[in-house]
């Protein structure tokens, strides 16, 4: 009988909710303020629904991570994932805090070049990286991350015709042990193919191979998944040195750190459920250190974590249109938002807060968006206070993708503002205007009836 591997106890915190001499309440307090300025204030001046973010919270989760991280090793970078939320306002924040750039496409990489990112400090993932794409990130310097064989070779010949040697590495899938595996990007650890990308990169001559990295999956709730991946990249990069005579410079974890979100269908809310930043490095970094490098051998490691320093620095705010009843007696509340710019509602079971002070009668009810669609449904089933027409709620946890993968569907899409340090607001995105939108059609002349 094998003997189970010993886990040190931990102690977390619950989140049961406030009590009363009823038990526990069926909801939430009102938020009838974020950093110290007024909900109502701000729908009055911005509009409902908005977007609102904290400078103040991403800049803690910021500092908090980097802690987390650099108090257990020495070289630590974190790169600002663009598309989990690629306002430029909010991507400043983060460069302000240190953060490089980590982009997947063409026109993030533009995007993190416009708000002042040096060429040396922006890492270009994904599979879809076009000609001019590559030329310009060499020509920068930036580093490449590859994703399969055929942007190998097309990588290899674009050098020989530019004459240059850029900073690379190889995005590497693995077995973690979490299924479904993420295999569909990289090159697979077990069955060779990223020893083969390796030895292909090495023998080219063209290419300087400075980093391993790997993206296990996304709102990953197992931090010993990480420890796996850590030591699978410690593995290639120790062959790298004794068999090719390579020195890997970096070991990129990527991303996929949750947020404190509810995923549809937890029993537990999901502030009782998901690691903290603290258990994901003490697995990362644990794991590099006990590999066995020589201290002036160790890599630097990387971390283009996203959604766990963004989530809760945004909300949504919006407005009660309607009430009514479905045939089968429930309650249906009518929001002026919808899935069109609340994408993640697909994904968690956000928490809807009311933005004033409310009755202590209270309903299980399905919240609905304002789109004629069926599937526009913001909460399936969520116990509120009885909210009326013109009653203001806060959404919470919405600072990821939200602002990257809305839609412009039946509604054109809203302010979003920022709340700085001091509490004043700011104004980082204007709302669509019709004319905004139509400013990319064309019309032909014999369909012109003006």
């Amino acid at each position: 009988m094998t003997k189970l591997k010993y886990e040190r106890p931990v102690i977390k915190k619950m989140n049961a909710g406030l009590m009363n001499k009823f038990g526990t309440r069926t909801e939430y307090q009102p938020v009838t303020h974020i950093d110290g300025v007024g909900v109502k204030d701000m729908i009055k001046k911005y509009g409902s629904p908005c977007f609102v973010i904290s400078e103040k919270q991403i800049r803690r989760n910021s500092q908090n991570a980097n802690r987390a991280f650099k108090t257990r090793y020495p070289k630590v970078q974190f790169a600002w994932s663009y598309k989990t939320n690629y306002i430029n306002a909010v991507c400043n924040v983060f460069h302000q805090e240190g953060s490089w750039a980590e982009v997947v496409s063409g026109f993030e990489y533009n995007k993190a070049l416009g708000n002042g990112v040096p060429g040396n400090k922006i890492i270009f993932n994904g599979p879809d990286k076009s000609e001019k794409d590559i030329r310009e990130a060499i020509l920068n310097d930036s580093m490449l991350h590859i994703d399969h064989f055929d942007e190998l070779y097309s990588l290899i010949e674009l050098c020989e015709a530019m004459d240059r040697k850029p900073r690379v590495a190889i995005r590497v899938n693995m077995d973690t042990g979490i299924y479904p595996m993420w295999d569909r990007f990289g090159f697979n650890y077990e069955n060779g193919s990223a020893w083969n990308a390796i030895n292909k990169i090495v023998a080219s001559g063209k290419l300087n191979l400075v980093g391993l990295h790997c993206h296990i999956g996304t709102f990953m709730l197992a931090p010993w998944a990480y420890g796996v991946a850590a030591g699978k990249l410690c593995d290639l990069m120790y062959h790298c040195k004794t068999q090719l005579n390579v020195s890997i410079q970096y070991l990129d974890l990527g991303g996929g750190f949750p947020s404190a979100n509810t995923l549809k269908g937890a029993y537990l809310p999901g502030s009782d459920t998901v690691p903290s930043i603290e258990e994901f490095a003490e697995a990362i970094t644990t794991t590099i250190l006990n590999y066995g490098f020589k201290q002036d051998e160790l890599p630097l490691l990387i971390l283009e974590t996203g959604r766990a320093l963004i989530d809760d620095a945004g909300y949504l705010l919006g407005s009660v249109l309607a009430n009514k009843r479905l045939s089968d007696g429930r309650r249906a509340t009518i929001m002026d938002f919808g899935v069109n710019i609340l994408f993640t509602s697909f994904w968690y079971d956000h928490k809807i807060s009311p933005a004033q002070e409310f009755t202590h009668h209270s309903e299980d009810m399905v919240l609905y968006g304002p789109l004629c669609m069926n599937i526009d449904i913001v909460r399936e089933s969520v116990n509120l206070p009885l909210l009326n027409k013109g009653d203001q709620v806060v959404v919470h946890k919405v600072g990821a993708y939200n602002m990257t993968q809305w839609m412009q569907f039946i509604a054109m899409r809203p302010n979003v503002v920022l709340i700085d340090m001091k509490g004043t607001t700011h104004l980082i995105r204007k709302a669509e205007t019709l004319k905004y939108m139509e400013e990319m059609e064309l019309m032909p002349t014999f369909l012109n009836n003006k």
